[in-house]
Protein backbone atom coordinates (compact mmCIF):
# COMPACT_ATOMS: atom_id res chain seq x y z
CA UNK A 1 0.00 0.00 0.00
CA UNK A 2 -0.34 2.36 -1.60
CA UNK A 3 -1.20 1.68 -5.27
CA UNK A 4 -0.52 3.89 -8.10
CA UNK A 5 -2.03 2.88 -11.26
CA UNK A 6 -1.10 4.76 -14.65
CA UNK A 7 -3.90 4.90 -17.61
CA UNK A 8 -2.62 6.50 -20.26
CA UNK A 9 -3.24 6.59 -23.93
CA UNK A 10 -0.67 4.12 -25.80
CA UNK A 11 1.26 6.75 -27.53
CA UNK A 12 2.61 8.95 -23.76
CA UNK A 13 4.37 5.90 -23.60
CA UNK A 14 6.46 6.32 -27.01
CA UNK A 15 6.82 10.34 -25.18
CA UNK A 16 7.93 8.99 -22.21
CA UNK A 17 9.96 5.43 -21.20
CA UNK A 18 7.80 3.35 -19.01
CA UNK A 19 10.27 2.97 -16.18
CA UNK A 20 11.03 7.02 -16.22
CA UNK A 21 6.89 7.42 -15.82
CA UNK A 22 6.75 5.00 -13.11
CA UNK A 23 10.11 6.64 -11.46
CA UNK A 24 8.31 9.96 -11.83
CA UNK A 25 5.21 8.79 -9.66
CA UNK A 26 7.03 6.63 -6.92
CA UNK A 27 9.40 9.07 -6.16
CA UNK A 28 6.99 12.22 -5.84
CA UNK A 29 4.78 9.71 -3.79
CA UNK A 30 7.90 9.03 -1.87
CA UNK A 31 8.80 12.58 -1.19
CA UNK A 32 5.39 13.51 0.68
CA UNK A 33 6.79 11.18 3.42
CA UNK A 34 3.38 9.91 4.13
CA UNK A 35 4.40 6.04 3.21
CA UNK A 36 6.98 4.04 3.79
CA UNK A 37 8.98 3.36 0.51
CA UNK A 38 9.24 -0.22 0.37
CA UNK A 39 5.40 -0.09 0.46
CA UNK A 40 4.92 1.96 -2.77
CA UNK A 41 3.60 0.41 -6.21
CA UNK A 42 3.04 1.53 -9.40
CA UNK A 43 2.01 0.04 -12.69
CA UNK A 44 0.79 1.17 -15.67
CA UNK A 45 -1.91 0.42 -17.99
CA UNK A 46 -2.24 1.56 -21.53
CA UNK A 47 -4.70 1.96 -24.28
CA UNK A 48 -4.76 1.81 -27.87
CA UNK A 49 -8.84 2.61 -27.90
CA UNK A 50 -10.40 5.39 -26.52
CA UNK A 51 -12.16 8.32 -26.98
CA UNK A 52 -12.23 11.90 -26.18
CA UNK A 53 -12.84 15.19 -26.67
CA UNK A 54 -12.64 17.54 -29.65
CA UNK A 55 -8.97 18.38 -30.59
CA UNK A 56 -7.97 15.67 -27.45
CA UNK A 57 -5.08 13.50 -28.59
CA UNK A 58 -4.19 11.69 -25.72
CA UNK A 59 -4.92 11.30 -21.89
CA UNK A 60 -2.94 10.26 -18.35
CA UNK A 61 -4.70 9.44 -15.39
CA UNK A 62 -3.33 7.97 -11.94
CA UNK A 63 -5.37 6.44 -9.77
CA UNK A 64 -3.93 6.16 -6.43
CA UNK A 65 -4.98 4.13 -3.65
CA UNK A 66 -4.02 4.54 -0.69
CA UNK A 67 -4.78 3.29 3.21
CA UNK A 68 -7.39 5.64 5.26
CA UNK A 69 -5.89 7.73 7.74
CA UNK A 70 -3.97 10.83 6.19
CA UNK A 71 -5.71 14.09 6.33
CA UNK A 72 -7.76 15.81 3.11
CA UNK A 73 -4.71 18.25 2.87
CA UNK A 74 -2.17 15.24 2.94
CA UNK A 75 -4.23 13.43 -0.07
CA UNK A 76 -4.69 17.12 -2.15
CA UNK A 77 -1.22 17.35 -1.97
CA UNK A 78 -0.17 14.25 -2.94
CA UNK A 79 -2.78 14.47 -6.37
CA UNK A 80 -1.58 18.13 -6.80
CA UNK A 81 2.57 16.98 -6.45
CA UNK A 82 1.91 14.15 -9.16
CA UNK A 83 0.02 16.10 -10.94
CA UNK A 84 2.90 19.27 -11.18
CA UNK A 85 5.95 16.45 -11.86
CA UNK A 86 4.24 14.87 -14.71
CA UNK A 87 2.71 18.13 -16.26
CA UNK A 88 6.84 18.82 -16.34
CA UNK A 89 7.48 15.23 -17.98
CA UNK A 90 4.53 15.41 -20.07
CA UNK A 91 3.40 19.19 -21.21
CA UNK A 92 1.27 18.33 -23.76
CA UNK A 93 -0.88 16.00 -22.65
CA UNK A 94 -4.08 16.55 -23.39
CA UNK A 95 -5.87 15.00 -20.34
CA UNK A 96 -3.56 14.88 -16.97
CA UNK A 97 -5.21 13.95 -13.62
CA UNK A 98 -4.80 12.01 -10.54
CA UNK A 99 -7.41 11.19 -7.92
CA UNK A 100 -7.03 9.60 -4.49
CA UNK A 101 -9.19 6.94 -2.83
CA UNK A 102 -9.23 4.91 0.28
CA UNK A 103 -8.57 2.01 1.49
CA UNK A 104 -11.02 1.50 4.44
CA UNK A 105 -8.46 -0.63 6.90
CA UNK A 106 -11.54 -2.61 8.16
CA UNK A 107 -12.28 -4.16 5.38
CA UNK A 108 -8.52 -4.51 3.80
CA UNK A 109 -7.08 -7.97 3.87
CA UNK A 110 -3.59 -9.03 2.67
CA UNK A 111 -1.04 -12.73 2.98
CA UNK A 112 0.39 -10.40 6.12
CA UNK A 113 -2.86 -10.32 7.80
CA UNK A 114 -3.69 -13.60 7.33
CA UNK A 115 -0.59 -15.77 8.48
CA UNK A 116 -1.06 -17.52 11.84
CA UNK A 117 2.29 -16.16 13.08
CA UNK A 118 0.86 -12.70 12.91
CA UNK A 119 -0.40 -12.17 16.05
CA UNK A 120 -0.53 -8.53 16.08
CA UNK A 121 -2.34 -7.93 12.48
CA UNK A 122 0.42 -6.17 11.36
CA UNK A 123 0.20 -5.80 7.61
CA UNK A 124 3.51 -5.42 6.84
CA UNK A 125 4.48 -8.64 8.54
CA UNK A 126 6.99 -10.19 7.26
CA UNK A 127 7.38 -8.05 3.85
Amino acid sequence: MPHFIIECSQDILQMIAPDELMDAVYDTADATGIFAPNDIKVRIQSFSHFKLGSNKTNFLHVFGYIMEGRTTEQKANLSKTITARLRKLLPSTSFLSVSISEFEAATYCNSSLINPRNTNHDRHFEL
